[in-house]
């Protein structure tokens, strides 16, 4: 019933109005085992870590720029950045991924819907800028935000969070890897549910997007549109309608089709996708941002799916407000950043329906992406959210921080300030490895 769907926003308006109160006293995928399942896996040992980062005005070149870390323990320069790779202005930069092949790198920026194309493999220690698509708008019939970037063959699929009129109507949209235009996808909604069953409303916003081939199966999730995610975060929650209009929905897709088949309820602002990695493990994990739930998406013996919450994050009452998670390679570890509280927490999900809590380390001020090795022995951690929902003052920090994890606890191998290395705000990680182009 109508009345009955618009009880979970009024919910999440009042989590909003608290979380604004959090951060003003404070004057959340390029994961080796969260990557394509069409891609090479470096399951060695990674030579690079790039990060996609966000220029800050009057900071260094103030520009978004792909920085190289030097992540080789022989190298006179390891845990250092050693390359920049400027695109010129500020774009918001937030998500990218590697082609099929691994050469390219493509990062998107949320605000003008800009995509920038690296060539990683001629020198992996210096991507260098080799396109732009200026045009995501206009050739996708309306799609704006473009979220990340997800290999398929050949191809690549990238999730939308908004459109031209800033709102949270998101698409998919599919390019080839030479960056050419081939198709746009739209999320269904009640009015346009395109064909797809709903469990409760279809609210048609987007986020991320990942595909379980051998089930024919992709998830995506749900966020909120340009209107929402580049006002400032205090200017944002006065708005009472605008608090409103946050996701609560996953949909579960005919891969091969592209056409929607159930909308989840799934409230409280799903973000990241983890699909599990076992043969015959047929779930996925994913994190809801401001009711702080682990949940389950898993299909059942007769072929359906359904969704549901398996554990809580932290405190929900204290809104840590988790942003990011890593599964291990074995589906037997995922772990769970929180933005507010700076805090990564480790969970054992060998049983997927009953995860438990194992370990909790603060990271920092605050907190934002994890990514770990296909080995699960080195963890990378970055701070930046968005930059008008990063915090201020002395909390503002802005770091790339390496460990080790030796199934127990973690162990400090490096830290990156990069404020003071004049770079700007670090937010998503890709690994990069020399021998993946060698002979």
């Amino acid at each position: 019933m109508p009345g009955n769907r618009a009880t979970p926003r009024r919910r999440i308006a009042l989590m909003l109005c608290a979380a604004t109160s959090l951060l003003a006293a404070a004057p959340a995928q390029a994961d080796e085992t969260c990557q394509s399942p069409y891609m090479a896996k470096i399951t060695g040992i990674e030579d690079f870590v790039y990060v996609w980062t966000l220029g800050v005005e009057g900071v260094g070149d103030g520009s978004d720029k792909l920085v190289t870390v030097d992540a080789r323990e022989s190298s006179p320069t390891f845990g250092k950045p050693i390359h920049a790779a400027p695109v010129g202005g500020r774009h918001e930069a937030h998500h990218g991924g590697f082609t099929d092949d691994r050469r390219h790198f493509w990062a998107a920026g949320l605000s003008d819907s800009r995509i920038f194309i690296f060539d990683v493999a001629s020198d992996p220690a210096k991507p260098r800028l080799v396109k732009v698509i200026g045009d995501f708008v206009e050739r996708s019939g309306g799609a704006a935000g473009p979220h990340g970037a997800y290999a398929l063959p050949g191809r690549m699929l990238i999730p939308s969070l908004s459109n031209r009129n800033g709102t949270g109507r998101a698409a998919l949209v599919e390019y080839s890897n030479e960056g050419d235009y081939l198709a746009t996808h739209w999320l269904p909604t009640d009015a346009e549910p395109n064909g797809a069953r709903i469990e409760a409303e279809a609210d048609g916003y987007g986020y991320d997007a990942r595909v379980l081939p051998r089930r024919n199966a992709m998830l995506t999730s749900s966020f909120t549109g340009l209107e929402n995610y580049m006002r400032p975060l205090g200017d944002l929650m006065k708005d009472g309608e605008a608090m409103k209009r946050f996701g609560q929905t996953m949909v579960l897709w005919d891969f091969h089709a592209r056409k929607p088949r159930t909308v989840l309820s799934v409230p409280g602002v799903p973000l990241e996708i983890r699909w599990a990695w076992g043969p015959q493990h047929t779930y996925a994990f994913t994190s809801t941002a401001l009711t702080s739930k682990l949940w389950l998406v898993r299909e059942d013996e007769a072929g359906a799916w359904s969704a549901k919450p398996v554990a809580e994050i932290g405190d929900p009452a204290r809104l840590p407000v988790p942003v990011d998670i890593s599964l291990s390679a074995d589906d037997r570890t995922l772990f769970v950043d929180t933005f507010m509280d700076g805090t990564t927490r480790v969970f054992d999900v060998s049983d997927p329906d009953r995860p438990r809590q194992i370990y909790e380390k603060k990271i920092g001020a605050q907190l934002n992406m994890v990514s770990q090795s296909w080995d699960g022995k080195r963890i990378y951690y970055t701070s930046s959210l968005l930059a008008n929902w990063d915090k201020t003052g002395a909390e503002n920090e802005q770091f790339l921080k390496a460990y080790t994890w030796n199934g127990k606890e973690l162990s400090p191998r490096f830290a990156i300030d990069f404020t003071a290395e004049r770079l700007g705000r670090p937010h998503m990680m890709a690994f990069g490895a020399a021998s993946l182009y060698g002979p």
